[in-house]
């Protein structure tokens, strides 16, 4: 009961900022639900907390308006200036994103060691439930996909689009709020095309195993001395 309750809240206030995204960008609920491959009336029904949209959804809803997906799960309002999008299929993405997403609960149930029953029961779903979410047969409300992902201990971020254009809109927004996050002076050097090589040798290093550094320094100071 607690968790229908839980869900129930958040269902409402991710209705608040699905509409505060959508108005910010200055677009009708028509626009919104053609984008998302809904009807007006279940976009209309998300706005007011009937229902809940997908992750899958709301992703291509969040890369429609170029709104940060972390708007979703703030507290704060935001105004976004509208941005034309690549044509893609909205519609056969979030299909493939919802098999993504099933696959991963899937895979996190079977290494958590449970079987469908026992979390179709711990999540107050029926067994064909479950399993048309598993296999992305059917949309699943994010409030509802929150409560799975609880159960599993798999962090939400997790299911989130990594490797399609969802994601790779997203890194790069996140590239650029980093950058924009960077202190003047490290601005200024990071975008003169001759520190590029620097650049790259500290991506190397970052990635290297603190053993490798630590013979790389090692040698250093052999030369040095």
């Amino acid at each position: 009961m607690t968790n229908i309750k839980a869900m129930v809240l958040r269902g409402k206030k991710l209705g608040v900022l699905i509409q505060d995204a959508r108005l910010a960008a200055g677009k009708s609920v028509d626009e919104c639900a053609e984008a998302v491959g809904v009807s007006p009336s279940d976009f209309s029904d998300y706005e007011y907390g009937e229902k809940s949209p997908s992750l899958p959804e709301l992703e291509v809803f969040a890369f429609y308006l170029d709104v940060p997906l972390s708007h979703f799960w703030g507290q704060e309002s935001i105004s976004e200036d509208d941005k034309s999008k690549q044509n893609i299929d909205r519609k056969q993405l979030i299909s493939l994103r919802q098999r993504v997403v099933g696959t991963l609960l899937r895979q996190a149930r079977t290494e958590a060691g449970l079987s469908i029953e026992e979390l179709a029961e711990r999540v107050d779903l029926t067994e064909n439930q479950l399993e048309a979410y598993e296999f992305g047969q059917t949309p699943i409300p994010l409030p509802l996909l929150e409560t799975i992902s609880d159960e599993l201990d798999l962090p939400i971020q997790d299911l989130r689009d990594k490797q399609g254009p969802v994601g790779e809109w997203a890194a790069r927004r996140h590239a650029v709020d980093d950058f924009l996050n960077l202190p003047p002076e490290l601005q200024t050097f990071v975008a003169v095309p001759v520190n590029r090589p620097f650049l790259e040798l500290a991506k190397q290093l970052s990635e290297m195993p603190v053993e490798r550094l630590r013979t790389i320094g090692e040698g250093i100071l052999e030369i040095t001395l």
